[in-house]
């Protein structure tokens, strides 16, 4: 057995929808997710992606992707690190988005659990919601969390998702046996006086974890739930001895995505090595 099978179920399929990185296998397997990727200690990737050490080579054009009803948590570390992320039992990476009319370059990030110390306002933001009831709990798909996540979605203008099983599959956390499909998630519920106001989705790994989604409740924006809910998964993740958060992605353009530059801690993937990111001078 190969090394990319082992991790994969019985039913897992693969292909590749575009042009994959230089290397990379398409008869099958998945291509270079054997090992982590690696990092550079060299700085300068971020401020401006294609600019220093990453524009010395063209940047890649990545759009693959492939279906498994279940990963062992190693595979799980594997993929996040070579830029995978998944909705239910798709899973898929690209390089390259089509943002405002514009082509966008695509960057995973990931937070260095070990580095990351909160900012000053992330403190606030963390006593602004003590008084909320926060729990991990198994997921959920219901009537109360879809009535959540339409309200949520109201703010938004564009690229507006129609349900939460767009992110989360029909049953997030299924298990059978001791496998969880496609991994092992879990639900930050954050309630106010027993009213459901936030839920986030949180994958988790061996060594790594990776947010899946969140939502709150437009009424209470004041108390920044998309930040609390984040420094909630990350002390989760630290409590199981994860190494990394893996938060997503982001663009080279400005977009609702540009939160995630500030969360601290940060490394990016040039789609070959991890490097230190700094977000640019506002």
């Amino acid at each position: 057995m190969e090394p990319e099978a082992r991790w994969l179920d019985s039913g897992s399929t693969y292909s590749r929808t575009s042009s994959a990185s230089p290397g990379a296998e398409v008869c099958g397997r998945l291509p270079g997710v054997a090992t982590d990727a690696g990092s550079s200690s060299e700085s300068g990737f971020l401020h401006e992606p294609g600019a220093g050490v990453a524009g010395k080579r063209r940047w890649p054009a990545i759009e693959e992707m492939f279906e498994s009803p279940g990963l062992i948590p190693e595979g799980m570390d594997a993929l996040w690190s070579q830029g995978w992320r998944h909705f239910g039992s798709r899973f898929f990476r690209y390089s390259q988005a089509i943002h405002e009319g514009a082509v966008a370059k695509v960057i995973p990030l990931r937070v260095d659990l070990a580095r990351w110390i909160p900012s000053k306002s992330q403190i606030r933001v963390a006593r602004r919601n003590q008084d909320l009831d926060v729990r991990y709990e198994r997921p959920q798909v219901d009537q109360e969390h879809q009535q959540l996540f339409q309200r949520h979605t109201q703010r938004f203008k564009s690229n507006i998702p129609e349900n939460l099983e767009t992110f989360l599959g029909t049953d997030p956390g299924r298990r059978r046996g001791s496998w969880a499909y496609p991994c092992e998630c879990v639900e930050v519920t954050v309630r106010r006086a027993g009213v459901l106001v936030a839920a986030s989705y949180l994958d988790v790994g061996r060594e790594g974890a990776s947010s899946v989604y969140a939502c709150f409740e437009p009424e209470e924006s004041a108390r920044s739930l998309g930040t609390a809910t984040f420094l909630w998964e990350i002390t989760y993740a630290r409590r199981r001895g994860c190494r990394y958060l893996y938060p997503g992605y982001v663009y080279d353009l400005a977009s609702p995505y540009d939160y995630k530059k500030r969360l601290g801690a940060l490394e990016a993937f040039d789609w070959t090595l991890w490097r230190p990111f700094q977000p640019s001078p506002t």
